[in-house]
């Protein structure tokens, strides 16, 4: 049960919210690739359809080295990208993909936080132009998310400038307690994975959200409490008022969660090749 309404002589407070398996049903990276696909950016459609499968299982339960392979391909895949070209895609196409397959419990949550005066942030290893977008469709306040480098073509280089994954969301989370004035210890976090335990015990108050097994296991012997989301619902459906304007992020960074979609199928179907070799 959450607590009730921030004192605000105290310092501020947040709830920081992991998206993909926490917030919304799916792998946000993931819903995008047929429109990514449709718009020309990705045209390994055997790599697509064969390995679709597997990687909704990878991205289930990838370790530290299996990411840090998909951080190495994504960083090849999304060279020459137009970022204008992918934030249109998102654009047309975030209300139809994702608004379907949000968890009616994260939404009633991020509700009760911000009723409560609690900031809300989404901090996402997908990248920006899929997170923030999606943050502002649940009324977050900022986004923390991977940043990649733009260049002067205003198309992505492959370079990896920020990777908003494992204990650098811990970090995220601290600089912005520091720059925004929230007291950790009076905090929320909230993730489905165990690469995300260093955000979870940076915070007073951690949850596990349908956690993988590995997180399950630490949860329990911590006494983290462990929460089961499973009603993805429109959130027009349940909450007509809910989509409200959200103040300006001030954590935006940049990045191209589709590749790193893109990234786990070429990495999975590359080891199937090297194995049956």
């Amino acid at each position: 049960m959450l607590r009730g309404v921030e004192n605000h002589s105290l310092p501020r407070t947040a709830a920081f919210f992991d998206l993909d398996k926490t917030v919304i049903a799916k792998s946000s990276t993931l819903t995008f690739s047929k429109s990514f696909y449709q718009g020309g950016l990705i045209n390994r459609r055997a790599v697509l359809r064969t390995a679709y499968a597997q990687f909704v299982f990878l991205a289930g339960g990838a370790d530290h080295d299996q990411m840090e392979r998909m951080r190495s391909y994504l960083s090849a895949l999304c060279r020459g990208w137009n970022v204008q070209q992918v934030k249109e895609i998102v654009a047309e196409t975030l209300h139809d993909l994702i608004d379907p397959i949000i968890y009616d419990e994260a939404a009633s949550l991020i509700e009760e936080h911000h009723t409560a005066g609690r900031d809300v942030v989404i901090v996402s290893t997908s990248g920006a132009e899929v997170v923030e977008p999606i943050g502002e469709l649940l009324g977050a306040d900022r986004v923390v998310a991977t940043r990649m480098v733009v260049g002067d073509d205003g198309c992505f280089t492959g370079e990896v400038e920020y990777y908003a994954y494992g204990p650098t969301k811990a970090e995220a989370i601290r600089e912005l307690a520091a720059s925004e004035g929230y007291d950790l210890s009076r905090c929320y976090a909230y993730s489905d994975s165990a690469t995300d335990v260093p955000m979870l015990e940076t915070v007073g108050h951690p949850h596990a959200v349908n956690p993988d097994r590995a997180l399950r296991r630490e949860a329990l012997t911590r006494g983290w409490p462990i929460l089961d989301f499973h009603r993805p619902v429109r959130l027009k459906q349940r909450m007509p008022s809910f989509s409200v304007p959200p103040r300006p992020a001030l954590v935006a960074v940049a990045a191209i969660g589709a590749a790193a979609a893109t990234a786990g199928l070429v990495w999975y179907a590359n080891r199937r090749r090297t194995t049956a070799a």
